[in-house]
């Protein structure tokens, strides 16, 4: 079964970089990607793709697989040169091992498990704890556990804030709240507050916080530090529901990020090129303060 999951690689990945006309079987991925690239005057000139498969069933002469799939993408802008990384799982159906259906598995359809009002106050204590955030260290873990889970740490089936948090908090930033969840910013004890690991209660810490972990909004992407944190509500209703920490900058000095959930690496900040994207996106840019 690998095999033919590799077959699909193999017919795919040309279209990242050739025009996709002169290929039979047209990945829309490939068209999206080409296209957000253009408009950064960027382009792929290398991709390498390999599939993991994580569940397979068969029925009859049905045969159904999920699989993660991972790219890695040579980029040039200007001149420079610098690869991208990204994981997606996706689902494939065979019958009588030719493909009738492969799709992504969209991991922002999944609710997360602890929702928080958005009208929640997230006051502050009168705990003052002051610190100088270490960048380097906060991207340094960024890199090191973007494609995997340091088990040190829980993992949440959406890990995406859970995963800056840890970058945050490797970072130097220190924990304040505990044991109320709805305060602070922390986790102990096989326990967490809400804005460690929600996506939106993140938003709404930050957005608030006076002491300890705090970050000021800025108006633009570029103005944005490494180990800083975008925030994204990518259906525009008010609700965030993903994060990212910048690691990197392209040849304009826009951010590029790493990320969990959909486990990415220097991926362009905009996410114009994935499945969660709308029109009605809207992002939070904040820079740590410390």
């Amino acid at each position: 079964m690998l095999h033919l999951i590799q077959d699909l690689f193999d017919k795919r990945v040309n279209q990242f970089v050739s025009d996709k006309r002169k290929h039979k079987v047209f990945f829309p991925k490939a068209e999206i990607k080409q296209s957000v690239l253009s408009k950064r005057s960027a382009e792929i000139v290398k991709v390498k793709a390999a599939g993991r498969i994580i569940e397979r069933n068969e029925e009859d002469e049905f045969q159904t697989v999920k699989y993660h799939a991972h790219y890695q993408y040579l980029i040039k802008q200007k001149g420079i040169l610098y690869m991208e990384e990204e994981v997606e799982e996706r689902l494939a159906k065979f019958y009588k091992e030719a493909l009738v259906m492969d799709e992504e598995i969209n991991p922002y359809d999944h609710h997360e498990p602890y929702q928080v009002p958005i009208t929640q106050s997230l006051e502050d204590s009168d705990e003052r704890l002051s610190f100088q955030y270490n960048r380097l260290k906060a991207v340094q873990y960024a890199e090191r556990w973007w494609n995997s889970y340091n088990p040190a740490y829980k993992k949440f089936e959406n890990d995406c804030t859970n995963f800056i948090s840890q970058c945050l908090h490797t970072g130097e930033a220190p924990m304040r709240g505990y044991p109320n969840r709805g305060k602070g910013w922390w986790l102990q004890n096989k326990n967490w507050s809400y804005s460690w690991a929600v996506a939106h209660s993140f938003k709404l810490y930050f957005a608030h916080s006076k002491s300890g972990l705090r970050a000021r909004e800025v108006s633009s992407p570029d103005q944005l530090l490494l180990g800083d944190v975008i925030c994204y509500d990518f259906e525009g209703d008010g609700r965030f529901n993903h994060n990212t920490i910048v690691t990197g900058k392209d040849a304009h000095g826009m951010p590029l990020v790493n990320a969990h959930t959909y486990n990415s690496r220097m991926r362009y900040w905009a996410y114009e090129d994935s499945s969660a994207y709308t029109p009605k996106i809207k992002y939070k840019f904040y820079t740590i303060l410390g």
